[in-house]
């Protein structure tokens, strides 16, 4: 069992920063200001968060517009923010139809590809928008996120490489480096990654867990601890940040603690299984032998049937004297 279950949401959770879209150039209907008007009241809609209201606004649009793309791209931004990404990917599709060079519609189709885990697909679509405008930093960016999910670290830093190169204020893009770094065992250059990460965005709690988790994997528990704190202070709901600062208290033998931490991690999050079993050895540790009985049954209850550790808890619940 990993102590750094959870690095970097942004791994997985991908940044649409292209949703200012061009402008759309010619009109097939007749009446092209109303679906103007829809299409900028989607656009207010979807930034307060209401996206049933910005899907309806958008596809008014399109109605009166059939030849709108990106009222197309912009609905499928919509979609894909309420984890409908084959949706998504229709509208994507049918922007890239009514406009082929549309770099902008193969970055989101590629997101929505990215979070669907098909990593390889989404690659052709961030390839193609590079060959549309190279000057693009968040392509780069994602493309970086989907060799990342794959495995190629070295490919992901080229990419993050270019995205900071294009745009030297992406706290973003370093910390995704700084993630790329880590799983390569450059805890040093992590580390340094996150500290820009930081410098540039003060208030990124995601750089400040990265950054307790490199120092975790440095055995440097305190100053990891110092992180988590700061997650916490910034989101006292962020509950992998309780998880990671279990983890270190645990490892310094501060046993009440790290119980505390995944105590309020389960709260956050009952479905956490690692939590469970996380604090099914801690009560073990100390003796607390019903404790970490019941901890760990209900890690069985909540873990994956994938779960590499079921077999292992299953004979340590038996040894231990449970059922």
């Amino acid at each position: 069992m990993l102590i750094n279950k959870s690095f970097c949401r942004l791994v997985s959770s991908l940044m649409l920063l292209m949703i200012v879209l061009l402008p759309c150039s010619v009109f097939a209907e007749a009446d092209p200001q109303r679906a103007d008007v829809y299409y900028e009241r989607g656009y207010a809609y979807y930034f307060e968060g209401q996206y049933d209201l910005a899907i309806m606004n958008y596809s008014k649009s399109i109605e009166l517009n059939p030849q709108y793309a990106n009222a197309y791209c912009n609905r499928g931004i919509a979609y894909k923010s309420k984890g409908q990404y084959d949706l998504a990917i229709s509208d994507y599709n049918k922007a890239i139809e009514l406009n082929p060079q549309y770099a902008v519609a193969y970055i989101n189709r590629g997101n929505a590809y990215n979070s669907k885990g098909q990593y390889d697909v989404a690659i052709i679509d961030y390839n193609k928008a590079v060959e549309l405008n190279p000057q693009y930093a968040s392509t780069y960016y994602n493309r970086g996120i989907a060799y990342n999910s794959k495995g190629q670290y070295d490919i992901a830093i080229m990419d993050y490489n270019k995205a900071i190169e294009l745009n030297p204020q992406y706290a973003n893009a370093y910390c995704n480096r700084g993630i790329a770094y880590k799983s390569k065992g450059q805890y040093d250059l992590a580390i340094s990654d996150y500290n820009k990460a930081i410098e540039l965005n003060p208030k990124f709690a995601d750089a400040y867990n990265n950054r307790g988790n490199a120092y975790n994997l440095k055995n440097q528990y305190d100053v990891s601890i110092a992180d988590y704190n700061k997650v916490i202070e910034l989101n006292p709901k962020y509950a992998v940040a309780y998880y990671n600062r279990g983890d270190a208290h645990a490892y310094k033998g501060q046993y009440d603690l790290a119980i505390a931490d995944y105590d309020k991690t389960i709260e956050l999050n009952p479905l956490n299984a690692d939590a469970y079993y996380k604090r099914a050895l801690v009560f073990k540790k100390i003796g607390w032998i019903s404790k970490a009985i019941e901890s760990y049954k209900l890690f069985l209850q909540y873990a994956p049937s994938t779960a590499p550790d079921i077999e292992l808890v299953k004979q340590t619940i038996k040894a231990l004297g449970g059922n």
